[in-house]
């Protein structure tokens, strides 16, 4: 039967509408998605037409077996919007069942007083006189600011000024850029961060790991989303801003702003398809393109030429692109250089930034550090997606180049992600790769790299479809392990058995040919690290995939390294 699945305020541009408003997530029996959509909207129109809202638009896109639906709405009344489309799929699933519809005079008399009491006059006012001094508005429940970073003021959302009060001429925006994609987002974030302090200014960044200010991590946790953006835009240190938007935050809220110089999507891989009725690589571009929306004719998108995805759905941008490759003899791209487009390219052992013909050197790949002397290649990536969103910032080639050779791939400059230890003779990598496409880039690198044996370290969430999870085996497998710590994430499952999962991963590694005494399950990630360090000897190669004890394997590994740990050693309690 028909059924709400989530019900949630929209704050910002997201895959549906430029504007904020009101979102339903609905499951409908199969074959009736049209019927209910078209049911929802004639319902929606009325309420929106009862409550005073008929300038509102309704938007709707359905998937298999469901259908998103959104109301806009004022920015100063978006809880009470969830209540109104809320009463819009009642009268929609009424009409679909043959059941009596609710009277729209009663529902907008209620609504209504619901409008009334969350009502704040003076917020929106305050968005519009910002939008017409050309300047970013940002607010939520606690907090009301206009500009951004180092040109923003800020006022308690329960106590407003008058618009005519607020000292325009002291407002201001700063430069800011936009990241996502599946894989790699956090690192160029930090690895443009580095550009901006290397050109003199303090960068603000927002990422899965925190929010930082310059060097200081002003909190730690995943702000990857709205939240993270605000609190880093609203402090007065930043004059620049690089914001990670990962696709959680892009389909449950939304984007904090409006506008950005520049915007990065690094790729677009297999990982969380199904979440949110979206349930293929098309659908998972659009997602990450809502970036490019807040683009203006006078930024730049920056995409990944070798991402089919991206190249199938970039035509419809409004926005000048700029596009990124490993392969600078690729015909798309000297194509596009051609007709005057923007690239950044490797050839011949260099990152190359072409901009309207002018081919110049930032660096040979062999002196980023990140690269591992180029076997990285998806860190070649990352290093060419950054140096576009720096271009794009206006930063200068000699602050790119210089922060590039200075970023490192350790736990202090890029903490979780390709961090490499040698302990003893033994190279551990530590590294974020959590799906597929990123475990499978950390073993391509790998395949370059000396060893007399091979661990790797594998485990995912529950929340992943079983094909998923046998696809991420087959990415471990082509490592070539001598031995596989498959990990229980038993803070992760999702819905599913303890040992379902690993269940799951044996099961495919067997398939694939691995003798079972190559396979080893741990009951947590932590006490999977202490299998592979127990296992290993002078020589071997540990790939340690980690991503919820990521911290605590950072200090176990750092303590080894520090206290000269050799293999066969005991390990700390």
């Amino acid at each position: 039967m028909a059924a709400i699945t989530d019900s949630r305020r929209l704050t910002g541009p997201n895959l549906l509408s430029d504007r904020p408003g009101a979102i339903l997530d609905v499951s409908i029996p199969p074959g009736e998605e049209a019927r209910a959509v078209e049911d929802w909207r004639d319902a929606a129109r009325r309420i929106l037409d009862a409550v005073g809202w008929g300038q509102e638009y309704r938007y709707s896109r359905t998937f298999p077996g469901g259908a998103s639906l959104v109301l806009t709405a004022p920015i100063d009344a978006l809880y009470a919007a969830t209540e109104v489309n809320e009463w819009a799929w009642e009268a929609a699933e009424a009409t679909l069942t043959g059941g009596t519809p609710p009277r729209v005079a009663e529902a907008a008399r209620r609504l209504s007083e619901v409008i009334d009491r969350e009502r704040n006059p003076r917020l929106p006012a305050i968005e519009q006189a910002a939008a017409a001094h050309g300047v970013a508005c940002l607010w939520d429940e606690e907090a009301v600011s206009v500009g951004l970073g180092s040109g923003s003021i800020i006022w308690p959302t329960a106590d407003l000024p008058d618009v005519d009060a607020i000292p325009w001429e002291r407002v201001r925006d700063v430069p800011l850029a936009l990241v996502t994609g599946c894989n790699g987002k956090t690192t160029t974030v930090r690895l443009v961060a580095a550009m901006i302090e290397a050109a003199g200014h303090v960068p603000g960044s927002t990422t899965t790991d925190g929010v930082r200010v310059g060097r200081e991590t002003i909190d730690q946790g995943d702000w990857a989303g709205p939240g993270g953006a605000r609190m880093m835009l609203r402090d007065t240190r930043v004059e620049r801003a690089v914001l990670e938007a990962a696709r959680g935050g892009i389909l449950r809220r939304g984007l904090a702003v409006r506008r950005a110089e520049v915007a990065l999507v690094t790729n677009i891989a297999e990982d969380h398809l199904g979440e949110f009725g979206i349930h293929d690589l098309h659908s998972l571009a659009e997602v990450k393109l809502v970036v490019a929306r807040v683009v203006s004719q006078r930024g730049r998108v920056v995409l990944n030429a070798d991402d089919p995805a991206l190249r199938s759905t970039a035509a419809a941008l409004a926005a000048p692109i700029t596009w990124f490759t490993l392969d600078g003899g690729l015909p798309f791209v000297q194509a596009h250089v051609a007709r005057g487009g923007d690239a950044i390219y490797a050839l011949d052992g260099e990152v190359v930034l072409n901009l309207a013909g002018t081919a110049r050197i930032v660096e040979r790949i062999d002196r980023i550090p990140i690269t591992l002397g180029g076997a990285a290649r998806y860190n070649v990536a990352n290093a060419l997606g950054a140096v576009g969103v720096a271009a794009g910032l206006g930063l200068s080639l000699e602050a790119m180049a210089a922060a590039l050779r200075s970023f490192q791939p350790s736990s202090e400059d890029n903490p979780g992600r390709l961090n490499v230890f040698d302990l003893g003779g033994v190279r551990v990598i530590l590294d974020f790769a959590h799906n597929p496409h990123g475990v499978a880039a950390v073993v391509e690198m790998a395949a370059g790299l000396p060893a007399a044996r091979r661990l790797i370290l594998i485990g995912q969430a529950g929340d992943r479809d079983d094909d998923s999870i046998r696809a991420l085996a087959r990415a471990a497998w082509a490592a070539a392990p001598d031995r596989i710590v498959i990990k229980e994430l038993a803070k992760h499952l999702r819905g599913r058995g303890p040992g379902e999962v690993p269940a799951l991963l044996v099961d495919e590694f067997v398939k694939l040919g691995a003798p079972r005494e190559r396979l080893v399950v741990a009951d947590s990630e932590m006490l999977g690290v202490r299998e592979a360090l127990a296992w290993a000897r002078d020589g071997d190669l540990l790939l340690l995939p980690v991503q919820g004890d990521r911290d605590a394997t950072l200090r176990l590994l750092r303590h080894l390294e520090e206290t000269g740990w050799q293999p066969g050693d005991a390990l700390p309690a």
